[in-house]
């Protein structure tokens, strides 16, 4: 397969939430990609990267903006961007173009020149709906600024737009959750991400807080709040076509599909994961290591190694959609030995209801993990499965 999706890792922030582990640079209040020379200097270096990646010969259907805070860079950098993916690889006329925003860093005009652009998909990240809570995580916006945003995304006429929530925050509980569910609802997102919450070693969170320990809610208040979400949001319309993620019918994330369908990728910028040629390869996540990486040519197939094995890799993305893996295609590049096997070890989850095999309406056979709590439990379910020799 040749790579249609390219990733884009913008990594300035304003401030670093305080659960956050992504290689991301603070820049303050007052600095956008207007007025920074270091952003400025970072965008150079991401065009040298991009310039002289191998080209595939397939143009670009997916695009993604990441970070950090891409609507801290000006509008003509977000172009200029664009225009080298264009001229380096072309992008499909029909291509989706995300890009993240969060509340209180962007206006109407500057929504509106995103869009003539060409970005056609913002994800705006929220994590709820308490001032209390944000304030707690860190975070730079209030409920305040997430009601002004989207209501700029209403005038700008975005057709497709994401909202990120956040579970098992300290101090939350199952009545906060359940209102930035409704909230989040009442503003009438094509997509919902519902991400729970990790405490990742070296972040302030992981200073303050041990996992399963009060401030934080228990384990069994997590998983509530897992099934709380799918109740609402299913109730609401939303399709819950992965472990996290819920979208109106037509409205997916097709850049995502393409991580979870373990397809390849192109990824460029600091700290930034590519899947290409069967291989992944993360560049460094400190600037002067990717700046000097980057100074050297680049070169991601320096003393490579397969990071896992693609059977195993490939049940673990594709099982965290709620349609699963074809056994079709499974037989096809793996054989019917490992089919067999892998539905033999799982048998007494198949019992218990949290993995189904179901035919789909051209008789082809998926192997999925039950709504919610297949998904719920997929943890347990992969750690079976990676402990067989197949």
């Amino acid at each position: 397969m040749l790579p249609t999706a390219a990733y884009i890792h913008i990594p300035f922030c304003r401030q670093r939430c305080y659960y956050c582990d992504f290689p991301v640079f603070v820049v303050g209040s007052r600095q956008t990609g207007a007025s920074s020379g270091n952003i400025q200097l970072y965008l150079d270096r991401l065009a040298r990267e991009i310039a002289t990646q191998t080209n595939y010969h397939r143009p670009l259907e997916t695009i993604f903006f990441g970070g950090g805070t891409p609507s801290l860079l000006a509008v003509e950098q977000i172009s200029q961007i664009l225009d080298l993916l264009a001229t380096k690889f072309g992008i499909a006329s029909n291509a989706e173009i995300s890009m993240e925003i969060d509340p209180g860093t962007f206006d109407l005009s500057q929504l509106q020149d995103y869009l003539q652009a060409g970005v056609n998909r913002v994800s705006i990240g929220v994590q709820a709906f308490q001032d209390q809570l944000l304030q707690l995580c860190g975070r730079s916006h209030t409920v305040g600024d997430i009601y002004h945003a989207v209501e700029l995304i209403h005038q700008g006429g975005v057709a497709n737009w994401s909202l990120d929530l956040i579970s098992g925050l300290p101090q939350q509980s199952i009545d906060n959750w359940v209102d930035s569910l409704q909230s989040a609802i009442a503003l009438q997102p094509t997509h919902i991400s519902c991400y729970d919450l990790i405490v990742e070693a070296q972040t302030p969170f992981a200073k303050q807080y041990q996992p399963g320990d009060k401030p934080l809610p228990s384990d069994e208040i997590t998983a509530q709040m897992y099934r709380t979400a799918q109740q609402i949001l299913s109730s609401a319309g939303y399709e819950h076509y992965e472990i996290s993620n819920y979208a109106k019918p037509g409205f997916q994330c097709r850049h995502n599909l393409t991580y979870w369908q373990n397809q390849p990728y192109y990824a460029f910028g600091m700290g930034a994961a590519s899947n290409l040629e069967n291989y992944r390869f993360t560049r460094p996540r400190k600037t002067q290591e990717y700046y000097q990486w980057v100074a050297d040519g680049g070169n991601w197939r320096v003393d490579l190694t397969p990071t896992a094995d693609r059977f195993l890799e490939t049940l673990m993305l594709g099982l965290r959609l709620s349609r699963g893996v074809s056994l079709r295609s499974i037989e096809s590049e793996f054989g019917s030995t490992r089919v067999e096997q892998l539905l033999k070890c799982l048998q007494r989850y198949q019992q218990q209801g949290w993995v189904e095999t179901l035919i789909s309406t051209d008789d082809e056979r998926y192997l999925r993990l039950s709504d919610p709590e297949g998904l719920l439990f997929s943890n347990v379910v992969l750690t079976e499965i990676f402990s067989q020799e197949f």
